[in-house]
């Protein structure tokens, strides 16, 4: 009787010890768990915190520069009203003024409006028999020809598909995308330019020129002649 009570003692204890051991293993999988849901939840907080953060500081960035191209126009308005109203009593300065004038057309602080050209470059058809597509496709070496070609030319304000260009804008080609400083514009490339429309012409048709390079080079080129060519400032594009 002692006997089987040991034996029944000793079966209630390893059935403790086992249910212990599930008990300790369980606790221990539920604490881990939450502990690493803890810590996704902070970092997915600090990831959101971050963002908002950089969002907050990009939109209070932009008003800034809102701010700075409001005021900077105001200022440019009040030279130009100054200059206007100097030279009107100083006779001998007008040709300063007309200088200053055209070197603020040339980096595009003002409007452009006037008789000038339009020149379209597009890609040469499908060629089947040729193994390299480059020989007939836009590059910006072409669209930097014509830019150059009219600068010299007299140009006094260039635009490409509507963005105007400053004295330092960067430009390059990518298949049938162009980007004018950091924004990009599809194909066809269309190049205006405001100044002397029969001189501007001339120089692009010339022998041996920009046109009959282009034209050697499979693009496909249109030069049309516009008695109004218009382009904002650089200051008042988005």
């Amino acid at each position: 009787m002692k006997k089987s009570f040991q034996n029944k003692n000793n079966k209630i204890t390893r059935k403790h010890f086992i249910i212990l051991i599930v008990c300790i293993v369980t606790g221990f999988i539920i604490g881990y768990s939450y502990n690493l849901t803890k810590d996704e939840e902070k970092v997915n907080n600090s990831y959101l915190n971050q963002e908002e953060s950089y969002r907050e500081d990009l939109i209070e960035q932009q008003e800034r520069n809102k701010e700075l191209t409001e005021e900077l126009n105001n200022l440019q308005v009040r030279i130009r009203e100054f200059e206007k109203s100097f030279a009107e009593n100083k006779d001998e300065y007008e040709h300063l003024l007309d200088e200053a004038e055209k070197l603020r057309l040339i980096v595009g602080e003002i409007p452009a409006q006037g008789e000038g050209v339009r020149v379209t470059l597009k890609d040469g058809e499908y060629d089947p028999n040729s193994t390299n597509p480059n020989e007939y496709i836009v590059h910006e070496s072409h669209v930097l020809s014509v830019i150059n070609e009219l600068k010299i030319s007299g140009a006094e304000a260039i635009s490409i598909n509507g963005q105007r260009l400053k004295s330092n804008s960067y430009i390059r080609c990518n298949g049938p995308v162009i980007t004018i400083d950091g924004k990009q514009y599809p194909a066809p490339f269309v190049i205006e330019a405001v100044g002397d429309s029969q001189s501007l012409v001339a120089s692009m048709k010339i022998v041996g020129g920009i046109f009959d390079q282009l034209l050697n080079d499979r693009i496909v080129v249109t030069i049309e002649e516009s008695d109004l060519i218009q382009m904002p400032s650089v200051n008042d594009e988005s």
